[in-house]
């Protein structure tokens, strides 16, 4: 999934302990069940809210057509999936008692089956809660999951997302148009029960079942294309419901009355507000008009992490520059490794951000599983570096990079057109676009220009590939290598690079068809050798870790390394 517009940064050995990773632990303080809809109240006996920022104005908060953790932190409280993340109250590495991790578990279904069919198919059978319904109280029906996970491979939805079920059975042919979405094989036998059949048996899948793209929405409210920008058509299925949304400026939610669970939530309302001025993020928190950010001044981070008012904590991703390969001078692979090569990621690392992330030796980060799952080394132990990343072999890589550019044409930068390198508006990109920009100059000879962009809009130019080199970022949507592989798909709808080569795309399904595991964890190191180091579609600069500060007092908040915060149960102390 896509980084929200922050800079987040990632702790050294992240993830040894897998996906319940998270922030912080002591003890979580559970609110005491409250009369249904009823106010819940802080020491001072008043209503107990929030204001939250995370990120500027979002793209979107359809959940289908989401692709950034800004619009799926908002929409994970506004919608609930199959299944969903929940606090386990476990305590981690660097516990500051501030958040507990969270762990998957049941959402709008309260049971599975799971039956293994004699063609390799499986079959997941969804027995669904009693007392679902939606914010304006009717009832959620399997019907609902039906329409919903067609909607999200019919090609007229045009969802970037919608390769995140193309396990199940038809998802592919309707995606390309040779079957209709009715056909997809899910069903529902009556109002309770939601059956998915899936191509194999995905280690993933339940994960799949939590994620965004895959909640319910419903199909007499999201006919109205304008659905997401009104209280009286946001009709959610989750903990809050929108009540009001000023555009670039704030997301209010209020607890659902109707919600299954709003006897245990913690916030009466919730309020994200919509900023991209880190200055004023910061401002705003030390006045108390926000009581959580996860962006702040650049030359602010090293005296917030020594107060520790900051806080840092595991997250699976990767800060990386993409190219777009349909265009030139990017066209040429030579071109892309030579600009991948003359990149410093020590210097990023220690110099800009400085905070504990590590440098990338490749696109797959730190904390995916390999084939044996948590209890053995990760999938980019096993896969190691396309290149040194540090800076001790640093200038062996720029003389490489100087003779890959005279290979392709341009010997010393000469004659190499200028180019514009594209990040959305912060400080800390901006950072790192400013030492790209230098060391591009300084070891290759050519010139780079920057231009940032207002979030929104650099998401939908960077789709469209009105872009030479741009700035980019991926989390895992669920813990495995695939997550990361699939998106470089010929016509993938997170494809930035419009990256196409047939026998990459071969290896992704041929993963996606066994069963077996050493086999499939094989395939895809062959496709990420592919994807960086014959064809250099990405630049990995560095993995992520999140960073985030936090009002005193406030407690039971929880987190997932997808990036994912929850503040649905938290109190104030």
């Amino acid at each position: 999934m896509k980084k929200t517009k922050q800079l987040s940064l990632l702790l050294s050995g992240a993830l040894a302990f897998g996906l319940l990773a998270g922030c912080g632990g002591g003890t979580t303080s559970t609110p005491a069940p409250t009369e249904s809809g009823a106010p819940s109240t802080d020491a001072s006996g008043e209503a107990f809210e929030l204001t939250i920022n995370i990120a500027s104005e979002p793209q979107t908060i359809d959940p289908a057509l989401n692709t950034a953790v800004d619009g799926a932190i908002m929409t994970n409280h506004m919608f609930e999936g199959l299944m969903r993340w929940e606090d386990s109250g476990a305590e981690t590495v660097g516990s500051d008692g501030t958040c507990t991790n969270a762990e998957l578990s049941y959402g709008q279904a309260e049971s599975y089956d799971k039956v293994s069919n004699e063609d390799g198919t499986v079959t997941y059978t969804f027995h669904l809660r009693d007392g679902i319904k939606w914010s304006d109280g009717q009832d959620v029906t399997a019907s609902d999951f039906v329409f919903s996970w067609q909607r999200l491979v019919n090609p007229e939805t045009a969802a970037d997302y919608s390769y995140m079920i193309d396990c199940v059975v038809n998802a592919n042919e309707i995606m390309n148009g040779e079957k209709d979405p009715s056909e997809l094989a899910v069903s529902a036998p009556d109002d309770k029960t939601f059956v998915v059949t899936i191509t194999s048996d995905l280690p993933y899948f339940t994960e799949i079942c939590a994620f965004p793209a895959t909640f319910p929405v419903r199909e007499d409210i999201v006919s109205d294309s304008q659905w997401t920008y009104s209280p009286d058509t946001y009709i959610s299925n989750g903990a809050y419901k929108m009540t009001s949304r000023v555009t670039n400026s704030e997301i209010v939610m209020e607890k659902n009355e109707y919600y299954y669970g709003v006897d245990t939530l913690g916030p009466d309302k919730i309020t994200f507000k919509l900023m991209d001025d880190a200055n004023a993020m910061l401002s705003g928190f030390n006045s108390g008009e926000l009581d959580f950010i996860e962006s702040m001044p650049t030359d602010e981070v090293a005296g917030l992490l020594a107060s520790g008012d900051l806080k840092i904590v595991d997250y699976i991703g990767t800060y990386y520059v993409c190219y777009q390969t349909q265009k030139a001078p990017f066209d040429d692979p030579r071109v892309r490794q030579a600009f991948t090569l003359a990149v410093d990621r020590t210097y990023i690392v220690n110099q800009i951000t400085q905070t504990g992330q590590v440098e990338a030796g490749g696109y797959v980060p730190a904390g995916i599983y390999d084939a044996a799952g948590a209890t053995g080394d990760d999938f980019r132990t096993v896969g190691g570096d396309y290149y040194a990343p540090t800076d001790a072999d640093y200038e062996a890589n720029c003389e490489k990079a100087r003779e890959l550019l005279a290979e392709a044409g341009y010997p010393n930068g000469e004659g190499f057109p200028v180019v514009t390198y594209l990040y959305n508006t912060d400080d800390s990109h901006k950072a790192v676009a400013e030492a790209l920009q230098n060391m591009w100059q300084t070891q290759l000879g050519v010139t780079v220009q920057l231009d940032n962009q207002e979030w929104a809009t650099f998401l939908q130019t960077r789709k469209d590939g009105d872009y030479s080199i741009a700035r980019n970022g991926w989390i895992a949507d669920y813990n495995d290598p695939m997550s990361f592989l699939d998106m470089w798909l010929t016509g993938g709808g997170n494809n930035d690079a419009q990256y196409s080569n047939p026998d990459y795309d071969a290896l992704i399904q041929q993963a996606k068809a066994t069963a077996d595991p050493a086999e499939r964890m094989e395939l895809m190191h062959q496709a990420e050798d592919m994807l960086v180091g014959q064809d250099w579609v990405v630049n990995p600069l560095y993995f992520y870790t999140q960073k985030y500060m936090l009002a005193d007092g406030i407690q039971g908040m929880y987190y997932t390394p997808l990036g994912y915060f929850f503040f649905d149960h938290c109190t104030q102390g």
